[in-house]
């Protein structure tokens, strides 16, 4: 072999042994090392999807539900809203069902910073709800009571000089004949607008107040 075979041989022999003894970056011990192969990227399954689904179907029907100016105030894509409104006012079952399934197809187009926004207001409105439903209720219970001893009547009327106490007396009266004799509500009723009226009153009062320490403050 002539020298440039021999130079040839030991270049080619060199290549050789570093191509077997350089690592290769996409390899280690227990296979490929890649960035790509770092995470396993993990799909939702089909439950969750459809979890997913059906949550945004019923959020759309819950909008439906609420009256038109409520649905305007809601912050929503204009497409959306009008889809929302249009439902409200299809009496046909068939078309309404099928309204209600473009809502929802909507509903699915959201963003989740859209559907948070939305689902917000509508925890807003269930605590008002459910927090008018509760001053309702103790409204009721007063009343009961006003009917059922006279003594709760001298102590709202000590703590409410404001009130016509010989008219209220009279409505109470009237109120229990009512009961007795199965009569229309009318008294009983109109008891009950005043006591709503009163309580209106002194959470305004309340407020106003509130208002004047922050103001000073």
């Amino acid at each position: 072999m002539n020298d440039k075979g021999a130079m040839i041989a030991v270049v080619e022999q060199n290549h050789l042994s570093n191509k077997q003894t350089m690592p290769n970056p996409n390899r280690g011990s227990c296979g490929f090392q890649s960035n790509e192969f770092e995470q396993e990227y993990t799909r939702p399954s089909k439950s969750q999807l459809k979890r997913e689904m059906t949550a945004l179907q019923k959020l759309g029907e819950e909008l439906i539900a609420q009256s038109r100016e409520r649905v305007k105030s809601v912050p929503m894509p204009e497409d959306v809203r009008d889809a929302i409104l249009e439902c409200q006012q299809i009496k046909d079952h068939e078309g309404r069902r099928r309204q209600l399934q473009y809502v929802g197809k909507k509903m699915r187009s959201l963003e989740e910073h859209e559907v948070d926004a939305i689902q917000k207001v509508i925890d807003n409105w269930k605590g008002t709800s459910k927090s008018s439903a509760a001053a309702l209720h103790a409204l009721e219970r007063q009343r009961d009571k006003l009917l059922a001893d006279d003594k709760a009547l001298t102590e709202l009327l000590a703590q409410h000089h404001e009130l016509d106490g010989q008219h209220l007396r009279g409505l109470i009266r009237n109120a229990r004949k009512e009961q007795t004799e199965n009569k229309p509500p009318k008294a009983y009723r109109e008891i009950f607008q005043i006591l709503k009226q009163l309580q209106e009153s002194s959470d305004q009062t309340h407020e106003e107040n509130q208002d004047e320490q922050t103001d000073q403050e």
